[in-house]
C-alpha cells in the first residue's frame, strides 16, 4: 500500500497500476488468513483503486 501511494505521489500512474495489483493480492491474502476482516480488506482495496483511477483520469 505504501508503494502504491508513493507511486501516486510521484505521478507514476503506470507503476501505481501494477503495484495496485500486487497490493490487492497481498490484502486478499491477509484477509484469507484472518489478519484483516472482510470489510477492512475491501475498504483498503477500494480506496487504493479509487486513488489510482483518479490519478489516471487526471493525467490524461
Amino acid at each position: 500500500m505504501k508503494k502504491v501511494r508513493k507511486a501516486l505521489e510521484q505521478n507514476d500512474v503506470q507503476a501505481a497500476q501494477e503495484l495496485l495489483r500486487a497490493a490487492t493480492r497481498t490484502i486478499d491474502k491477509a484477509h484469507s488468513k484472518g489478519v484483516l476482516k472482510a470489510n477492512t480488506a475491501r475498504r483498503k482495496i477500494s480506496r487504493l483503486a479509487r486513488a489510482v483511477a483518479a490519478k489516471a483520469a487526471g493525467s490524461q
